[in-house]
């Protein structure tokens, strides 16, 4: 059977190139579906689900969202609309891929409904937006959506458009053909998702060697901000049976305004599904500020925080880490102990007394365990009961210390008969 591609496009504006990248799509074997998010004039094409279709699926009427004076409004009513036109061809199993083309607005558009397809289905959008350093990471952020710079404005059939659109297919095409199924839970292998940075990364490493020693297969994520989205995203698709969350601390970056903040629901999927999650301290010492230029430059989060005032280090031209204060660190406890209170399944905390990174042991530049002490106290006071919370007299940045988190986590997938995600 031949693959099935997905196009979404405005059919008021550019039929002629969505027709032609329809035709490209045909004639490398591949079968395509149209989908119309467009709600300008009415337009026909085959095998397309119409822009009256797709405002139908969202509650709405493509005559009212046409009317529109607000576009934000009318481009939501579409994307929500194409989201379960999307969400019906994959049931119906009709959907190995998904692509797109156009500027600015098609491709918010286009990667919003993307967005809501499982990882491992090929998604691409060919964007004249694409290079866009304000909207680039927008598209696609923690999502496996592939790019395509078209360098021209993709308006019109000519000589680079017709090229463009015609890669566009093959690329589509070729990701559907190499693999179009999405990634799901592998009954021979037991996944475990690990958080890790450069001031964890030995301990990381000896979780992650100690738990595959165990039988477990590790996927680790960069806990940078996009990386803990991504590994957020791929828990709540169920893919794990457990975690050891190191390095939390895109939940702290966004409570203070940090370079690594993750998105506001950062530490509350694992608890939504169910799974055991095994959670650190480490990035709850430093706030990422980085370059050392904001200082000077009267920017708002060194200012309202006054961090010239305290220690900092710069591991490099980019980055500034820069000490948490005792007050953070409480109010840091107290949002870890909200999450945690909503998890479904077993939750245990293991904080390090000697250092929660490589930058804050004894000596080292953002060494305070006074300020460090704040969390504890703020974690218990707002944590529900049932909650294991452990204090160790290690360093977080040590293989033993590591392994320690590996074993905990194993004991609490052992103990719950390796059920995997509530259902």
């Amino acid at each position: 059977m031949s693959k099935q591609i997905v196009l979404l496009c405005s059919l008021d504006t550019k039929p002629k190139e969505a027709e032609y990248l329809r035709d490209c799509i045909d004639a490398l074997g591949a079968t395509s579906i149209v989908i119309n998010i467009g709600y300008g004039r009415p337009a026909k094409a085959k095998r397309t689900i119409s822009a009256a279709e797709v405002a139908a699926a969202a509650s709405s009427d493509i005559v009212d969202v046409r009317s529109m004076k607000d576009t934000g409004a009318a481009s939501t009513i579409m994307m929500q609309g194409a989201i379960i036109c999307v969400q019906k061809l994959l049931q119906e199993g009709r959907c190995d891929g998904i692509v797109s083309f156009g500027g600015a607005s098609n491709t918010t558009l286009a990667t919003g409904v993307m967005k809501t397809v499982p990882a491992g289905i090929p998604k691409l959008v060919v964007s004249s937006a694409a290079g866009i350093p304000a909207y680039a990471a927008s598209y696609f952020g923690s999502r496996d959506i592939t790019i395509m710079h078209s360098v021209v404005d993709m308006s019109g059939l000519n000589k680079l458009t017709r090229v463009f659109l015609k890669q566009g297919a093959g690329a589509i095409c070729g990701m559907a053909n190499a693999s179009s199924v999405p990634v799901s839970p592998d009954a021979s292998q037991r996944l475990v998702a690990v958080s890790s940075f450069r001031f964890s990364e030995t301990c990381s490493q000896a979780v992650m060697r100690e738990l595959e020693d165990r039988g477990y297969a590790v996927i680790p994520f960069h806990a940078q901000g996009v990386g803990e989205n991504a590994m957020e995203n791929l828990i709540a698709q169920r893919l794990f049976v457990g975690i050891v969350d190191v390095v939390p601390a895109g939940l702290s970056e966004q409570l203070l305004g940090g370079n690594r903040a993750a998105r506001p629901e950062r530490l509350e999927a694992a608890g939504q599904v169910g799974i055991p999650q095994v959670i650190s301290t480490s990035g709850f010492d430093m706030i990422s500020c980085g370059p050392l230029e904001r200082r000077d430059s009267g920017d708002r989060l060194w200012s309202e925080r006054q961090l010239a005032k305290r220690a900092y280090t710069v591991p490099d031209r980019f980055r500034v880490e820069v000490r948490t204060t005792a007050d953070e660190v409480a109010e840091i406890g107290r949002l870890v102990a909200r999450k945690l209170n909503m998890a479904r399944g077993p939750v245990r905390v293991v904080v390090p007394t000697l250092g929660w990174s490589s930058l804050s042991i004894h000596d080292a530049d953002l060494y305070d365990p006074e300020s460090d002490s704040a969390f504890i106290p703020a974690l218990r006071e707002n944590l529900a009961p049932g909650i294991q919370v452990d204090e160790v007299k290690r360093a977080l940045n040590t293989k033993s210390f590591g392994r320690l988190l590996a074993r905990h986590l194993d004991e609490m997938i052992q103990e719950h008969g390796e059920k995997g995600p509530a259902e």
